[in-house]
């Protein structure tokens, strides 16, 4: 038997309990797990509320995790816990398939490549390929208090551009934008309208932007496309503060600006492993990093609840 966190009710955090070992099949790879990392889409999935329907009762959480294989080597995983009935990363160990499997180099700290994840993987691949950044642009990363936009805005700049403006709600997050790289934050509020945001945004831009990495939606993606130039491009990957956004017609015809839907469910395997290999190479050089908090696993039930109130230091990550 192994250690296990399991979600047996919908809508309530996982506890502590034991799981048989798991037994890899054809096509898998038996993992130690390092360290998981409590995501928005585990608490999706866990509500009992997702686009996945209702999971499997009981299940082990986790869509990701950090780990060994059995000849010592480094890796990240993915997992399909809560969208398809099976375990995932929140024990001591877990069976995956061979192609969900990414090696990583002897020196990443597991940790951190745990918090970056996915998050960071989007934002890298919504940049460089979605996006298609081209060096000396200016850039915008809505929604730079999380990890997609703490990620962004480093993963910009060791890209090339030329400048990154950061916008969130919270004081915070926008000084923790600066010191990760921003050259400028703009604050919002939950009153503020399209034309008041537009005007902070040009205020604090260098000319109009050329990018916007937009995880948020709603009147900030509104207001993004006012200060966009001749031909730019808004990558949505999220919709965290409206579901719906108040564009106007006539700012996208007058600019011929461009609106790019992302997600990471289109990259191909080969996609995001090289997205993910080029933010462990990062990580572990030191150049990217986001705001995470460990917690041993045998705290998940307290975790799992401050990390869905929003009452946690950033991202939880749990050490096996």
């Amino acid at each position: 038997m192994i250690r296990a966190a399991v979600l047996t009710v919908c809508g309530r955090p996982p506890a502590m309990t034991s799981r048989p070992v798991p037994i890899a099949g054809v096509g898998q790879v038996p993992i130690a797990v390092a360290a998981a990392p409590i995501t928005p889409l585990d608490l999706l999935c866990a509500s009992g509320t997702s686009y996945f329907g209702t999971p499997a009762l009981p299940y082990v959480p986790g869509v990701q995790g950090v780990g060994y294989r059995p000849d010592g080597t480094p890796v990240w995983f993915a997992t399909s816990a809560g969208m398809r009935p099976g375990d995932g990363s929140m024990a001591a160990a877990v069976a995956v398939p061979e192609v969900d499997v990414v090696p990583l180099r002897d020196d990443v700290p597991l940790p951190a490549i745990a918090a970056l994840g996915l998050s960071a993987v989007a934002a890298h691949s919504a940049l460089t390929r979605t996006g298609a950044l081209a060096e000396g642009e200016q850039v915008l990363v809505l929604g730079a208090g999380g990890v997609v936009g703490q990620s962004a805005i480093q993963l910009a700049r060791l890209a090339g551009a030329r400048r990154v403006i950061a916008v969130s709600r919270s004081a915070a997050a926008r000084d923790r934008a600066l010191e990760l790289g921003a050259e400028a934050v703009v604050p919002l509020g939950a009153d503020d309208d399209v034309p008041a945001v537009a005007a902070r945004l040009r205020a604090a831009a260098d000319g109009p932007l050329d990018l916007v990495l937009d995880p948020v939606f709603g009147v900030p993606a509104a207001a993004a496309l006012r200060v966009l130039r001749p031909g730019g491009r808004l990558v949505n990957l999220g919709s965290s503060a409206a579901p719906t956004a108040p564009f106007d017609s006539a700012s996208l015809r007058s600019g011929s600006l461009r609106i790019l839907g992302y997600t990471n469910n289109a990259l191909t395997v080969a996609e995001r492993a090289e997205s993910l290999t080029v933010v462990a190479d990062h990580a572990a050089a030191g150049r990217l990093a986001v705001t995470h908090e460990v917690v041993p696993l045998e705290q998940v039930t307290d975790a799992w609840t401050r990390q869905a109130s929003g009452a946690a230091s950033g991202r939880i990550v749990l050490i096996v």
